[in-house]
C-alpha cells in the first residue's frame, strides 16, 4: 500500500487507470462474493483518496463513487455499511478542483431507502438506518457549499431527505412510547438512529439560506399531513422545535383552512409551542402578517361554527362541522396570539394591539359591519374573540408611559365597545382596560370586593404619579370615568362586571391619581350612588344593592390611602351603620354565591349614605379642592355613548347622517347631485380620450409649422402675440399703477364734473409716521 501511494503521488497522470483497475476488480470479487478482497479495494480506495489531491483526481473520484455505488447496491448489509463509510470519508474532504459532471442522485436516493430498512434483525435495522442517516449527513456536506455541485436544495431531493430524517425520529418516538426494558436500553443508547437524525436535520436547517428554507420546510409539513400527526401534537411540536417556526408553518395553516378543526388546532397548537423559543435570527414573517394569518383564521372559524360547512351552506354532501371543535380552535388561535405576543418587544406589542382593534367591527360610519340576524351573530362573536386576543396580548403588557400604552385612537374604539348591550363584550374591555393599567401586579388584590379595616394586609405596590399619567389623565380622565358611569347603569351587569368596575376604580387611584384625580373619582363615586338612590333607570334590587356596596367598599378603600382621620371616620361610621340595619348595601353581603338583598330600597335614611357635604368638609380641611368636591358630578355624554348600544346599526348610520347634513351649513345652497350611470361613466371616458386626442393634434400642428413654415411667416406671428402680451401688461400696469386721489384734492372738468388728478406715485408726498 505504502509503495502504490508512493507510485500514485510520483505519477498522478496514472491515478485514473489505477481507480478504473480497482473498480473493475472490486466489482468482480462482489460478483464472486470474495468479500474479502472487496474490503481491500475498498481499504485501498480509501487510502489514495485520503493521500492524493491533484488535478487529476476527479477521474480517480468517478471511480471511486463507481465502486461505492456497486456496494449500496448490494443485498449484504455489511457491504453497504462499508460503502456508507468510505462515501463518507469521502465527503469530509475539501477537493482543490470543482467537478461539473459529478451527481449524486443515486445516493440520496439509496441513502433514504437505507433510512427506511425494515430488515428482521433489529441490530442489524439499526446499523442500516444509522448509515443512511450518516450518508445524507455526507451528501449534505459534500455539496451544500459547492455551488458547482448539484443543487441538494432541489425539491427533489429535499422531498427525499427531510422525511427520511423524520420517518427517524417518529420511529424511535414510537419506541419509547414501547418502554424497553432498563437492560437494553444502556446498549442502544451509543447508537440511537433519532439522535443521529435530530443532529443531521439541525445541520441541514443550519445551512438553509433564506431562499432554501422553504424548500426544507414543506416535507416536514407533508409529512405530518401524511401520517396525520397534527392531533397527538408530540412529535410535530418536537419537529418545530428542532426546525423553529417559519413562513411556511403559517401558510400552510391557511392551506389546511378547510380540513377539520382538530388538524388546525393541531397545527395552531405547534405553532403557540414554537412562540416560545425567541425569533432573533429565525426566518419568518413580518410580525403584522403573522397576526393577521392567525385572526383570518379566527374569522374563518366563526363562519364555519355559523354556517355548519366549510362552503358557506349546509348541504347534503358537505362535511357537518362540530361546534365544539371549531371553539377549541379558536381558543387555541387565542393561546397562540398570546403566546407570540409575549417574546416582542413593548413596541412591536403595541403595534400588534393598534392592528387588532383595528380589525374589531363596530356599527359606525367608517367600520361598517354585517346586517340581519346571522350578520349580528358575526359581528358578535367576532367582537368576543377579537377582545379575548386583544386581552391575550395585553397581559403582563408593561409601559411606563399610558399616552403610548392607550393613545387616542386605540382609546376612542375599545371604549366605544365598552357601551354595547353584550355584557360579555363590556366584561372583556374592562380587563383590557385593567390589564393595560396595572403595572406593579395589584390587580390580584382586588379580585374580591370588600372593605377591609387595614389594607396595608394588600401590599400594594405604589407608585408616585408620574408626569405623563398626569397629562394622560388631564386628557383623557373625563372620558374614562363616563365610561365607568355609564357601565354602573347597565341592567345587564353581573358579579363579574362589578368586581371588574372595582378593579378598575382602585387601579386608577392607586398607579394613576394625584389630587385631582382623587377628588374626581370621589364625586363619580357618589353619582353612582345617587343613582342607586334615585333608580330613574328602573334598575332590579340586585343591582342596586351591587352599586351601593361598590360605592362602600371603593371609598373605605381610598379613604385609607388618603389617609385624611376625619375622612376615614365618616366611612367608617356609615359602614357601621349599614353592618347594623342594612347589610345588604355592603359587599359582604351582595358579592357571595347567593347574595341577601332587600328589595325596599326607595326609603334609605341618610345615615345609611354617604354625604358629599360632609366628604367635601373633610377633605377641604386637608387641602383638597372642596369647591370641585361639592359639584355633583355630570357625565359629559355625547353620541357615540348610546348610538352604538340603542340603536339598530341601520338607524345608527341614517342618524349620523342626518345629524351631519343637519349641522352643515351649505345644506340649503347644495345642489342635487348628478345621478351616475354607466351611460354617463362612458360618456366621460370617451370625451377625456377625444380631449387628449384633440390635444395631441395641435401639437402636431404647432411642430409641423415651425419645422417647414417659412421664417418670415414664423417671426410676424411671433411678433403680432409679442406686441399682443405688450398691450395686455400696459393695461394691467396702468390699472394697478395709478394712485388714489391727491391730497392736493380734486380739479373740475368740463360740464362740472370733478376730475381726480392723478399724481405720480414717486411725486406724492406722505407723512413723516408712514416713512420707515
Amino acid at each position: 500500500m505504502e509503495k502504490l501511494t508512493f507510485y500514485a503521488l510520483s505519477a498522478p497522470e496514472k491515478l485514473d487507470r489505477i481507480g478504473a483497475y480497482l473498480s473493475e476488480r472490486l466489482i468482480r470479487d462482489v460478483g464472486r462474493h470474495r468479500y474479502g478482497y472487496v474490503c481491500i479495494a475498498m481499504e485501498a480506495l480509501d487510502q489514495l483518496l485520503m493521500a492524493c489531491h491533484c488535478q487529476s483526481i476527479n477521474l480517480f473520484v468517478e471511480s471511486f463513487l463507481k465502486m461505492v455505488a456497486k456496494l449500496l447496491e448490494s443485498e449484504k448489509p455489511n457491504l453497504q455499511i462499508l460503502g456508507t463509510n468510505s462515501f463518507v470519508k469521502f465527503a469530509n474532504i475539501e477537493e482543490d478542483t470543482p467537478s461539473y459532471h459529478r451527481s449524486y442522485d443515486f445516493f440520496v436516493s439509496r441513502f433514504s431507502e437505507m433510512c427506511h430498512s425494515s430488515h428482521d434483525d433489529l441490530e442489524i435495522k439499526t446499523k442500516i438506518r444509522m448509515s443512511g442517516i450518516k450518508g445524507l449527513q455526507g451528501v449534505v456536506r459534500k455539496t451544500v457549499n459547492d455551488e458547482l455541485q448539484a443543487n441538494i436544495w432541489d425539491p427533489q431531493h429535499m422531498d427525499k431527505i427531510v422525511p427520511s430524517l423524520l420517518f427517524n425520529l417518529q420511529h424511535v418516538e414510537e419506541a419509547e412510547s414501547r418502554s424497553p426494558s432498563p437492560l437494553q436500553a444502556p446498549e442502544k443508547e451509543k447508537e440511537n438512529p433519532a439522535e443521529l437524525a435530530e443532529r443531521c436535520l439541525r445541520e441541514l436547517l443550519g445551512r438553509a439560506a433564506f431562499g432554501n428554507i422553504k424548500n426544507a420546510i414543506k416535507p416536514v409539513l407533508i409529512h405530518l399531513d401524511n401520517h396525520t400527526l397534527w392531533e397527538p401534537k408530540v412529535f410535530a411540536i418536537r419537529c418545530f422545535k428542532i426546525i423553529m417556526y417559519s413562513i411556511q408553518l403559517l401558510s400552510h395553516l391557511d392551506a389546511n383552512s378547510r380540513s377539520a378543526a382538530t388538524v388546525r388546532a393541531g397545527i395552531v397548537e405547534v405553532l403557540s409551542e414554537a412562540a416560545v423559543i425567541a425569533a432573533t435570527g429565525s426566518v419568518g414573517p413580518t410580525v403584522l402578517e403573522m397576526f393577521n394569518t392567525l385572526l383570518r383564521q379566527l374569522r374563518l372559524s366563526i363562519d364555519y361554527a355559523l354556517t355548519g360547512s366549510y362552503d358557506g351552506a349546509a348541504t347534503l354532501g358537505t362535511k357537518i362541522i362540530k361546534e365544539h371543535e371549531e371553539r377549541m380552535f379558536q381558543e387555541a388561535v387565542i393561546k397562540t396570539i398570546g403566546s407570540f405576543a409575549s417574546t416582542l418587544p413593548t413596541y412591536q406589542r403595541s403595534e400588534v394591539i393598534l392592528f387588532i382593534m383595528s380589525k374589531v367591527p363596530l356599527p359606525s360610519l367608517h367600520h361598517p359591519v354585517e346586517m340581519g340576524k346571522t350578520g349580528e351573530n358575526r359581528n358578535r362573536l367576532t367582537q368576543i374573540m377579537l377582545l379575548k386576543s386583544l386581552l391575550q396580548v395585553s397581559t403582563g403588557f408593561q409601559c411606563n408611559n399610558m399616552m403610548s400604552a392607550l393613545p387616542s385612537n386605540f382609546l376612542d374604539r375599545l371604549l366605544s365597545t365598552a357601551l354595547m348591550e353584550d355584557a360579555d363584550i363590556r366584561l372583556f374591555v374592562l380587563e383590557i382596560l385593567i390589564s393595560f393599567i396595572d403595572r406593579h401586579g395589584n390587580r390580584h388584590k382586588f379580585s374580591t370586593i370588600s372593605t377591609l379595616g387595614d389594607i396595608s394586609v394588600l401590599k400594594l405596590k405604589v407608585d408616585k404619579c408620574s408626569r405623563q399619567d398626569t397629562v394622560f389623565m388631564k386628557k383623557h380622565s373625563q372620558q374614562l370615568y363616563r365610561h365607568i358611569y355609564l357601565s354602573c347603569k347597565e341592567e345587564t351587569n353581573i358579579q363579574k362586571h362589578y368586581e371588574a368596575l372595582y378593579s378598575l376604580l382602585a387601579l386608577i387611584s392607586i398607579e394613576l391619581a394625584n389630587e385631582e384625580v382623587v377628588v374626581d373619582l370621589i364625586r363619580l363615586v357618589l353619582a353612582v350612588q345617587d343613582v342607586a338612590q334615585v333608580n330613574e333607570e328602573n334598575l332590579p334590587a340586585y343591582n342596586r344593592c351591587a352599586l351601593y356596596a361598590l360605592g362602600a367598599a371603593y371609598l373605605n378603600l381610598i379613604s385609607q390611602l388618603t389617609t385624611v382621620p376625619a375622612f376615614c371616620q365618616h366611612i367608617h361610621e356609615v359602614i357601621e351603620t349599614r353592618k347594623k340595619e342594612a347589610p345588604c348595601m355592603l359587599p359582604e353581603d351582595v358579592f357571595v354565591e347567593r347574595p341577601r338583598l332587600s328589595q325596599n330600597l326607595d326609603g334609605v335614611v341618610t345615615e345609611l349614605l354617604f354625604r358629599q357635604s360632609k366628604i367635601s368638609e373633610v377633605l377641604g380641611g386637608s387641602g383638597y379642592n372642596s369647591d370641585r368636591l361639592c359639584l355633583p358630578y355630570i357625565p359629559q355624554l355625547t353620541d357615540e355613548d348610546r348610538l352604538s348600544k340603542r340603536k339598530s346599526i341601520g338607524e345608527t348610520i341614517s342618524l349620523q347622517v342626518e345629524v351631519e347634513s343637519r349641522n352643515s351649513p351649505e345644506k340649503e345652497e347644495r345642489e342635487p347631485a348628478e345621478e351616475i350611470t354607466y351611460e354617463t361613466l362612458k360618456k366621460a371616458i370617451v370625451d377625456s380620450v377625444a380631449v387628449e386626442e384633440q390635444e395631441r393634434e395641435r401639437r402636431r400642428q404647432v411642430v409641423e409649422k415651425f419645422q417647414k413654415a417659412p421664417f418670415e411667416e414664423i417671426a410676424a406671428h411671433c411678433g403680432a402675440r409679442a406686441s399682443l402680451l405688450q398691450s395686455k401688461l400696459n393695461q394691467i400696469f396702468e390699472i394697478t399703477i395709478r394712485p388714489p386721489p391727491s391730497p392736493s384734492g380734486t380739479i373740475t372738468a368740463a360740464y362740472g364734473q370733478p376730475q381726480n388728478h392723478s399724481i405720480p406715485v414717486y411725486e406724492m408726498k406722505f407723512p413723516d409716521l408712514c416713512v420707515y
